[in-house]
């Protein structure tokens, strides 16, 4: 069995819970395996699909995921447009401009990408005791 399966399938599911009412694929982009308490500088596309299972690329997503000393920080990409804004996630949500790296406001669409970001941190934290 692939041992980062049952991590990518908890992160297709929290996409699919998201950003309805797309239905999501996530793969590793790197060769690194990753597990939940070891994801740590990793890069994964997540593919959408429509209700039919038509593939949807424009709505495609590039995550990456890193630590930065003990903090779980977060990318967020969307493929099918270079001037959409980048979500980074850490312990709140910075949107940045595509081109420049400056701060923006959120777009309409941003609230369902902020969710899933606090979903996948909330999967990757360690939990308390």
């Amino acid at each position: 069995m692939n041992p980062e399966a049952p991590l990518l399938e908890l992160l297709a599911k929290a996409a699919d819970l998201c950003l309805k009412p797309l239905r999501h694929a996530v793969l590793v982009s790197g060769a690194e395996p990753i597990s939940i308490g070891e994801c740590s500088d990793c890069c994964l596309r997540i593919e959408a699909r429509d209700g039919d299972g038509n593939r949807q690329p424009e709505r495609d997503l590039e995550l990456e995921i890193y630590r930065s000393g003990t903090e779980l920080n977060l990318m967020l990409t969307q493929l099918g447009d270079e001037q959409a804004p980048l979500l980074w996630h850490g312990n709140h949500a910075v949107w940045m401009r595509a081109s420049s790296g400056e701060r923006c406001e959120r777009p309409a669409e941003g609230a369902p990408l902020e969710g899933f970001c606090r979903r996948v941190r909330a999967l990757l934290s360690p939990q308390d005791p």
